[in-house]
């Protein structure tokens, strides 16, 4: 079966995806939404940090039917938004207005929503800022950087009653809620294992070097939240991922967020009982890199229940056969796979039984990306903010996911596993615990 890209837009249109995951874990009806706005009025935007996910935003902004304006183009960098003006001017006809200071963009009481692009460091504490300024807020995963600003993105959507969505897309792929469906009514019979993996072909990086911000960087206003140090060559350009744990959260916290959640959502499962990581950084050891590049993880659940992560950035080798991103979901009567393209269902003999592909344009191991399920999730968030539907990814049950990330990341830094409360998340490690948070730059710390 396919589903096309007009049938795809019409269905998250219409509310089909936030119906049909209306049992998901934890989920919230849309009548609890604080609106501000009226079900049919225009919302405005503004979108911080305008780097490789800017063009994922081009289609949901610009589509009639989604009735929205664009008020502001922010990002750190001169050049980003001059481009991101230029590039936005093919799809949109008026020009937002180009800011640097993402504090002067909430402070302005026209602006509904925030879509929070921004490195890793600034998703919490710009979205909290956000709520506190009265508005609604997609942030891009991972949506924080840390359990402790985990907890606190939460906490801030309650106490501020906000609509927040996490980007992690494939919550809004028709393809990947049907198949989710048919799992969680029986179709392999009880889930209890799945594999997410992701693949991809990273080169060499440089070795970081002092060097002068480049023209045009606001380079205190990048670090933010972070503790402050000088500039080193290629920071600000995609390679603050790699180089420590100031502004990035790995590879798992730039694509393991997507696998892992579809994983726990198949498995219908929160927090792990147990997390344990082989991870070390296996490539280029020379470079620049600074972190592990290829991790091994496994997350033990209640109920016998297992997930397990295999991630390798650079190296290209297709372990399962089915290019650079998947989630196996294995039953005690049949096995399913699921990417952003398609699904497979096999009997427990192995046998196909049916194959769905989906026309979807979602990028998979490409920089930047951008597609069908971000549009649809885009108008999801959207008709939440109205009260039309409820969102595919609220905060609360995508933290959890997020949570995933921030245990195997720290079970990588304190070179061993640990145990964790499954009903809360705390983490029974003393070392574990002592990585919790992280160190601010004074009068920059995020709170409610």
């Amino acid at each position: 079966m396919k589903v096309n890209r007009r049938d795809f837009i019409k269905k998250m249109s219409a509310g089909a995806a936030g119906l049909a995951v209306s049992n998901s874990i934890m989920s919230m009806p849309a009548k609890s939404y604080n609106r501000i706005i009226g079900a049919n009025d225009r919302i405005h935007v503004a979108i911080a940090g305008l780097g490789r996910r800017l063009s994922a935003f081009y289609e949901p902004i610009a589509m009639k039917s989604a009735n929205v304006e664009l008020v502001y183009l922010c990002d750190v960098m001169e050049s980003q938004r001059e481009r991101a003006l230029s590039s936005f001017s093919r799809h949109i006809d008026y020009k937002p207005k180009l800011e640097n200071n993402i504090r002067k963009v909430l402070d302005d009481k026209k602006v509904d929503v925030l879509i929070n692009a921004t490195p890793d460091h600034w998703h919490t504490p710009g979205s909290v800022m956000a709520m506190k300024s009265g508005k609604h807020v997609y942030v891009e995963k991972p949506c924080s950087h840390n359990m402790f600003e985990n907890e606190l993105l939460v906490a801030a959507a309650k106490k501020y009653n906000k609509v927040v969505q996490m980007g992690n897309q494939q919550r809004s792929s028709p393809h990947t809620i049907e198949i989710i469906n048919e799992i969680h009514n029986g179709v392999i019979g009880t889930p209890y294992k799945a594999v997410a993996f992701y693949v991809n072909e990273r080169g060499e990086v440089p070795l970081q070097k002092k060097a002068p911000a480049p023209a045009g960087l606001d380079w205190e206003l990048f670090q933010g939240p972070a503790p402050r140090r000088d500039y080193t060559i290629e920071t600000w350009d995609y390679n603050w991922h790699w180089y420590g744990w100031d502004y990035g959260t790995a590879e798992t916290g730039n694509n393991a967020t997507h696998e892992l959640d579809i994983a726990r959502w198949a498995l219908q499962v929160n927090f792990p009982q147990r997390v344990d990581v082989e991870a070390a950084k296996r490539h280029f050891i020379n470079d620049g890199w600074e972190m592990y590049d290829t991790m091994d993880a496994t997350f033990r659940f209640a109920n016998n229940k297992i997930i397990k992560w295999d991630g390798k950035s650079r190296s290209g080798y297709d372990t399962y056969g089915r290019g650079g991103r998947g989630t196996i979901i294995y039953g005690s009567e049949g096995t399913v796979y699921v990417d952003r393209s398609l699904y497979t269902l096999h009997d427990r003999n192995g046998k196909l039984v049916k194959e769905s592909k989906a026309s979807s344009n979602e990028a998979g191991t490409a920089l930047g990306g951008g597609g069908d399920m971000t549009t649809g999730h885009v108008i999801n968030f959207f008709e939440a903010v109205r009260g039309k539907e409820k969102l595919t990814a609220p905060i609360d049950d995508a933290s959890i996911s997020m949570a995933m990330v921030h245990y195997s990341n720290l079970a990588y830094r304190i070179g061993k596993g640990f145990d964790i409360d499954e009903n809360c998340g705390k983490m029974y490690d003393r070392d574990a615990m002592k990585l919790w948070g992280r160190d601010y730059e004074p009068g920059w710390e995020p709170t409610l």
